[in-house]
């Protein structure tokens, strides 16, 4: 449930960011030269995760986690090698991002929006087991 909450806040910042500084971020390129404002909105928590991790997650997960963290792959790598002028990558970005918004959403759907509370996990290991015997009732003598 961890994972899947994580990826869910992981995919929403990155599409926050997406959105947010899209036009910029194609406006610093043209200016700059430099795409490291385009990488930068594109920064994700998903390389650290490991596939132990990822188990933990059932196959359709699976399959809608690939898909979208594949598609910003697609997205970054682009965008670190294109030799596209500015006009044609913000062209570009549009339309790869409408595919991106679509990912999201379907993989909002399969792991659960980043707003859901999760379940609390509790890990516990019996240390000994001890038996209770039931209370006897005392007697009580009427005077």
């Amino acid at each position: 449930m961890r994972v899947r909450h994580l990826l869910a806040i992981d995919s929403s910042n990155v599409m926050a960011r997406l959105a947010a500084r899209q036009d910029s971020m194609v406006g610093l390129f043209s200016r700059l030269r430099d795409r490291e404002p385009m990488l930068a909105v594109l920064d994700t928590w998903f390389d650290t995760i490991t596939f132990t991790e990822l188990s933990t997650l059932n196959p359709t997960e699976q399959k809608s986690v690939n898909r979208f963290y594949e598609l910003l792959a697609e997205v970054r790598w682009y965008l670190a090698y294109t030799e596209d002028m500015p006009g044609m990558v913000q062209t570009k970005l549009n339309a790869i991002l409408r595919r991106l918004e679509a990912s999201y959403r379907e993989l909002v759907s399969v792991i659960g929006p980043p707003e859901a509370d999760g379940a609390r996990i509790v890990e516990v290991k019996v240390v000994s087991k001890v038996t209770k015997h039931p209370r006897r009732a005392k007697a009580r003598v009427r005077r």
